[in-house]
C-alpha cells in the first residue's frame, strides 16, 4: 500500500499531437518509493481530437487517469483550479499537455516534500544543471521582469515564477482561493503562498521549450495580465477560502492587540506549557519564549503546517495535533504539563465538558489552566457563526463546568470590553461574516489607549479568562 499519492494536473487545450505521448511519459516516469500516482487531466474546451485521445487512455488506465471536461474554453488558471476541486492526493504537480516539461524529474521536486522541507517547489529553468533549449530572448527578458516584480511583491528570491513545475501539499493549494482564469495564475498562486508563510522551495529542471509555430500559447497579453495581477494581489490579501482562517490571517496582523492579550495570562504561565487551538501562532510566538517546553497542538493541518513551519528552528517547540474533544489525544500528555493555555477555543467544542476533563488530564496537580472564552449570549451573531462558535459564555457557566471537571477556580477576568460594541454591529446589526482588515487595523494602533481606559468602561467585556487550578 502506498503511503503517499501523487496528483498531477494536467490542464488540456487543443494538444492532440503531443498529449498522448505526454501521459504515456506521465505514466512511466519513476516515482520515489512509496508514491503511486493519480492524473486528473481538464480538457478547456478543445476543438481538435485530443479529448478523443485522453478518453481512450483513461479507458486504459481506470482509477489512475480522471479526465473532467469543461464546456468552453477559459483559461490555464480555470482548468487548473477545476483540477485542484478533483485531486485527491497528499502532493500535487501541475503538469502541461506538452512536451517542454520532462516527468522524469517528479523525484527532484517531489524530495524536499516528502522530506517535510516544503510546502512548494518550483522547477527552474534557469538554475542549471542539465539540459534546456535556447530560444526567444526577448521572452526570457520578460519572464525575468515578471519575476522580479512578484519577488519584490512577495518578498520572495525566485529564478523562475512563471515555471509549470509547481509541486505543493494538496491540503494548502485547496485551501487558496484562484482567481485568475488565464496565465496569471502563476504570480497569483505565488503571491498567496508567500503570505500565506508558506516553505517555498526551488529545484532545477531541465527544459524543452516549443516555438509558437510549435504550439506554443503563451504571449505578449499574457505578460500584460500577469503584470496586473501582481499589482492586484500586492494590495490584497484573498487568502482563504474560509471566513474561519481569513479572520485569524487578520488577527496574526492586529500584532500589539495579540501582546495585550499575552500579557493578560502570561503570569499565571508556568514553564511547561500546552496551547491547545494554537491556530497559525499569533499568541505562540509570544508566549513560547523562555519555556522549558511548549507543546503548541491544533487540528487542522494547515494551521500545524504553517505552525511547524514558523518555529522549526526552536528546539524546544513541539507541534502536534491535539483535538480538545478527544481524550485519545491527551494520552500521552497526562500529567506532562504545569500550565494549559486554552484561548478561544472551548466554545468550538460542542461537548466542552469533554475538553474541560481532557486539559484537567493534561495538568498535573497544582497545575494552571488559563481559559480564556467569548462572553455574553446576548451578542451572538453572525461573527460568531464564521468562527465556528457553538455559544458564547457567562461567568457562571464558565465557572461551574470548570468546578465541575475538577478545578478550583481562582479568578475570572474580565477582557476587552473596548471592543463589544463593534462585535454586536458587526456580527448582529450588519450579519458580517468576517473583520475589515482596516477596522482591525485602526483598532490594532490604538491599544495603546484601549488597554487604559478598558476597566473603567461600563459595559460588559466581549471575553472573559478563567484562571484555575488542578487539585492535588
Amino acid at each position: 500500500m502506498a503511503a503517499h499519492t501523487l496528483s498531477i494536473l494536467i490542464p488540456l487545450y487543443n494538444e492532440e499531437e503531443f498529449v498522448g505521448t505526454l501521459l504515456e511519459r506521465v505514466l512511466a516516469a519513476p516515482l520515489p518509493e512509496g508514491v503511486e500516482r493519480e492524473i486528473v487531466i481538464v480538457d478547456d474546451g478543445s476543438t481538435d481530437d485530443s479529448a478523443r485521445i485522453v478518453e481512450k487512455i483513461a479507458a486504459a488506465y481506470p482509477g489512475v487517469v480522471r479526465f473532467i471536461r469543461q464546456p468552453r474554453n477559459q483559461g490555464k488558471g480555470a482548468a487548473i483550479r477545476t483540477a485542484i476541486e478533483h485531486a485527491t492526493g497528499e502532493f500535487s504537480l501541475i503538469q502541461d499537455a506538452d512536451l517542454e516539461y520532462d516527468p522524469r524529474e517528479y523525484g527532484r521536486l517531489l524530495r524536499p516534500l516528502l522530506e517535510g522541507e516544503a510546502d512548494a517547489v518550483y522547477g527552474s529553468r534557469f538554475v542549471i544543471s542539465g539540459e534546456r533549449r535556447v530560444l526567444y530572448f526577448w521572452h526570457s527578458v520578460a519572464n525575468q521582469i515578471l519575476t522580479l516584480m512578484c519577488n519584490i511583491v512577495s518578498d520572495l528570491n525566485l529564478t523562475d515564477m512563471e515555471t509549470c513545475y509547481k509541486a505543493f501539499r494538496t491540503s494548502l493549494l485547496q485551501s487558496i482561493p484562484i482567481r485568475s482564469d488565464r496565465f496569471g495564475l502563476e504570480p497569483e498562486l505565488t503571491i498567496k503562498l508567500a503570505k500565506r508563510r508558506a516553505r517555498v522551495y526551488e529545484t532545477s529542471i531541465d527544459y524543452h521549450g516549443r516555438t509558437y509555430d510549435e504550439g506554443k500559447k503563451i504571449g505578449l497579453k499574457d505578460a500584460f495580465d500577469a503584470v496586473y495581477v501582481i499589482l492586484r494581489y500586492a494590495f490584497t490579501r484573498d487568502l482563504y477560502k474560509d471566513s474561519g482562517p481569513d479572520i485569524l490571517d487578520a488577527l496574526a496582523g492586529a500584532q500589539r492587540f495579540n501582546r495585550w492579550m499575552a500579557d493578560a495570562i502570561r503570569p499565571y504561565i508556568g514553564q511547561r506549557v500546552l496551547e491547545t487551538g494554537a491556530g497559525i501562532g499569533n499568541l505562540t510566538h509570544i508566549l513560547c519564549t523562555r519555556r522549558e517546553r511548549y507543546i503548541a497542538g491544533d487540528i487542522d493541518p494547515e494551521y500545524l503546517a504553517r505552525l511547524r513551519a514558523r518555529f522549526q528552528h526552536r528546539p524546544k517547540m513541539e507541534v502536534r495535533h491535539c483535538d480538545l474533544s478527544n481524550a485519545a489525544d491527551f494520552v500521552p500528555l497526562a500529567g506532562a504539563v504545569d500550565s494549559v493555555v486554552c484561548l478561544n477555543v472551548l466554545e468550538h467544542i460542542e461537548d466542552d465538558m469533554a475538553g474541560l476533563r481532557n486539559i484537567y488530564t493534561a495538568l498535573q496537580p497544582g497545575g494552571r489552566a488559563i481559559i480564556l472564552v467569548p462572553y455574553g449570549a446576548g451578542v451572538f451573531g453572525s461573527l460568531d457563526t464564521a468562527l465556528g462558535h457553538f455559544r458564547r459564555y457567562s461567568r457562571e457557566e464558565l465557572q461551574r463546568k470548570m468546578e465541575q471537571a475538577g478545578f478550583r477556580v481562582e479568578r475570572i477576568l474580565n477582557f476587552n470590553r473596548i471592543s463589544l460594541p463593534a462585535w454586536y454591529v458587526n456580527g448582529r446589526l450588519l450579519r458580517r461574516k468576517t473583520i475589515g482588515r482596516v477596522q482591525l487595523g485602526v483598532f490594532d494602533r490604538l491599544v495603546w489607549l484601549w488597554r487604559r481606559i478598558d476597566r473603567l468602561l461600563p459595559w460588559s467585556p466581549t471575553s472573559i479568562i478563567a484562571i484555575a487550578v488542578k487539585s492535588d
